[in-house]
């Protein structure tokens, strides 16, 4: 299945196996969430025009899912990042799922910042909720997407923190590992999104090694006080001998409004 980053799909011959579980691991501004914004701009762009490699499948659904962030609240900041042409075509092509009121029904945030209707309405439908659980509601989304989809999670970093270090992250842990067999089972393709830092780093670990992939974003300094953003391929199934034979495991990035994720050069790693 291409990325859709033009210039990431032909080192990636084509693109990934469909299947994978993709963890996106990067520090604040590095470009892990631009990643998946520019992936899905330009797999709605494939969707629509139908040209794709003869080897090559485009996912049947893109669905993006939301733990804390209303669906307009992204589109916004797409519409802002980027050029029309790349954006335009979003919101035909992808379906977004919005968690955030089961998230924010757990915490002390008053009803009314975030739900709609009357205070009355507001409160019956946290009630309706208050046995509700994140994950339970996430394997019944998953459940009814078709197969050969694309899955977007935005953001693990929003449920994670809340679970590390209470019963609930062994909870958390087995579904990530049964998200992985699903994904191979239905040939399902997710993109899961986590700031780095914000957990340990044995926290990190343990949920990279539930995973298919970790590409990790960070920035590097290059001297004259100037920053580069750098993508790592830490581990891809099926997909790393190939890359570690063209040695091709780094990756300087750029960010640009006119196309969004780009692989500028790469940097071997000895």
């Amino acid at each position: 299945m291409p990325t859709g980053i033009t210039s990431l799909d032909p080192l990636l011959d084509g693109g990934i196996p469909p299947g994978s579980a993709v963890l996106l691991l990067g520090e604040h501004g590095a470009g892990n969430v631009e990643f998946v914004q520019t992936s899905i701009m330009h797999l709605a762009i494939l969707r629509q025009s139908g040209k794709v490699g003869e080897h090559l499948v485009l996912p049947e659904k893109i669905t993006y899912v939301t733990f804390t962030r209303m669906r307009e609240d992204i589109l916004k900041e797409m519409a802002l990042s980027f050029n029309p042409d790349l954006y335009t075509r979003l919101k035909e092509e992808i379906a977004f799922y919005d968690l955030s009121e089961i998230f924010f029904d757990a915490t002390i945030v008053p009803p009314n910042w975030y739900g709609e209707g009357s205070t009355i309405e507001r409160l019956k439908k946290k009630q309706r909720r208050e046995n509700s659980d994140i994950l339970a509601d996430l394997a019944r989304l998953i459940d009814g997407c078709p197969d050969n989809s694309l899955i977007v999670m935005d953001s693990l970093t929003g449920i994670a923190p809340a679970l590390a270090g209470s019963p609930r992250w062994h909870a958390f842990i087995a579904f990530l590992r049964g998200l992985q067999q699903v994904a191979k089972r239905r040939n399902i393709t997710i993109y899961l999104s986590l700031t780095s830092g914000i957990l340990n780093r044995s926290q990190e670990l343990e949920i990279a090694d539930c995973i298919d992939a970790t590409l990790f974003f960070r920035w590097e300094e290059t001297g004259a006080q100037r920053r580069q953003r750098v993508m790592y391929f830490e581990r891809f199934r099926g997909v790393m001998p190939r890359l570690e034979d063209k040695d091709l495991v780094k990756f300087a990035v750029k960010i640009s409004a006119g196309e969004g994720f780009e692989v500028r050069n790469i940097r071997v790693v000895i």
